[in-house]
């Protein structure tokens, strides 16, 4: 079986949880022997030197199997690619490869229409999209979070669409649902990492039967054994450093424990990406740490660290108590807590979506409202002073999926379109022999 895995960015190039998952499963795929899987991963220009006069889809660093998809004129209005040649260059790849499987890990830098395209070029091929967040639902970058309140979105509409993004009239938005589900026709399974996002995308209008969850999973290198320490009041946040991850209410937390004396804590930050951050978010994140960079050496509360790879993270897990991840929207998975669990460590995290599907509070980890950084510097208060809080949630993590656990479950998808994928080779078939004997 060959399988093409579809993915926005290559992790190496950009950080983020759906190109780390996609990668991943690539892996773990290539290490059996009946699959062959081929990646194909986007660039866009936030790498400009990849790109070359009339490049299109490339190789990527002289790797087997692995290719670049240099993405370009993109509309994010209607998730759609406004050049030709390159779905020209798609299709010409897809016809080349000939996988029997297409595993799209995102449309965005492709086109949602790529997914209809991959139909049209490939009718035999098992087509399986995976959402990583709700991009199909909501155009505001799929995270469904009201913009002009900051409340969660738990239903999308034309009118309240328009309120995120008023420059764009509410009759745009019906037509983008229209567009988004027209082409998720062409879509054998749809599958997500958490159950929650069953319902939303079956309210949406996604019909449940083809909806299937399947676990993320990394293949995670050898933790390091906690330090034993009387207190655990080491806090550490790794990620993303945009609006949705919540990197400002924590800091806000750190700046309320600090107002009322209580500094007997520490706070690392790990992570990158902090340009694609909104500008105020950006400046508010900038203008903490530089104000931490003044105080004396002694006085600092809050570390941060820059970018990190995967086989760095055991030794900064070692580094802390605690991970923190305070994000502000749903959150489908979140890969974070699966390291940290790995790694020992309790974590603290927003009790909405994702985050409170996976984290059992009081048990292997702390929840706390959404948003609300004075409950945060509450919560970690309590996490530096409760006695025995930290052996016991310690205590009752459960390790988490391992990557085989994740290519097993899609393989299972993979599988299950043979007789439907049988029978539209049988009328592709059909059809070329009607279209031949015409042209005869």
């Amino acid at each position: 079986m060959k399988v093409l895995l579809v993915s926005l960015y290559h992790p190496e190039l950009v950080r983020g949880g759906a190109q780390t998952v996609a990668y991943e499963l690539f892996r773990g795929l290539r290490e059996l022997p009946e699959i062959e899987p081929v990646l194909l991963a986007s660039a866009d220009q936030t790498t400009p030197s990849l790109f070359k006069s009339g490049a299109r889809i490339t190789g990527f660093d002289g790797r087997e199997n692995e290719f670049l998809f240099l993405a370009q004129e993109y509309d994010h209005g209607w998730e759609k690619s406004g050049s030709a040649l390159l779905a020209e260059a798609f299709e010409d790849f897809l016809r080349l490869i000939a996988p029997d499987v297409v595993h799209f890990h995102h449309f965005m830098t492709f086109g949602i229409d790529f997914l209809t395209l991959a139909r049209r070029v490939l009718p035999a091929a098992r087509i399986v999209f995976t959402a990583h967040e709700f991009l199909t639902i909501c155009a505001a970058d799929g995270h469904m979070l009201r913009r002009h309140e900051k409340a969660l979105c738990g239903k999308a509409s034309p009118v309240r669409c328009h309120q995120c993004l008023p420059e764009r009239p509410p009759e745009q938005f019906f037509l983008r649902e229209m567009w988004m589900k027209r082409h998720l026709q062409a879509v054998d399974a749809v599958t997500v990492p958490s159950r929650f996002m069953i319902r939303l995308l079956a309210d949406w209008g996604l019909a449940e039967p083809r909806l299937t969850h399947v676990t993320n999973a990394l293949a995670m290198p050898p933790a390091k054994p906690a330090m034993a320490r009387t207190r655990r009041n080491r806090f550490g946040f790794f990620g993303q450093l945009v609006d949705v991850k919540g990197l400002q209410i924590l800091l806000r937390a750190v700046s309320l424990l600090r107002a009322e004396g209580f500094l007997d804590f520490c706070l690392e930050i790990n992570g990158g990406n902090l340009n694609f951050a909104s500008a105020e978010c950006r400046g508010e994140i900038e203008a903490f740490l530089a104000e931490e960079q003044k105080r004396p050496a002694a006085k600092r509360l809050v570390q941060f660290n820059g970018g990190y790879h995967q086989d760095q993270l055991p030794a900064l897990m070692a580094r802390v108590d605690w991970c923190v991840v305070p994000s502000l929207w749903w959150e489908a998975f979140c890969l974070v807590l699966s390291e940290a669990w790995h790694c020992g460590r309790p974590v603290i995290a927003t009790d909405a979506g994702g985050l409170a599907e996976r984290v059992t509070d009081g048990k292997d980890g702390l929840l706390f409202p959404r948003g609300d950084e004075r409950a945060l510097a509450e919560t970690m208060k309590r996490a530096c002073t409760e006695e025995g809080l930290w052996s016991s949630l310690a205590a009752g993590i459960k390790e988490p999926a391992r990557r085989e656990e994740m290519v097993l479950g899609y393989l299972r998808v993979y599988r299950e379109g043979n007789a439907t994928a049988k029978q539209r080779k049988q009328k592709a078939t059909f059809c070329e022999q009607k279209v031949a004997k015409k042209l005869c």
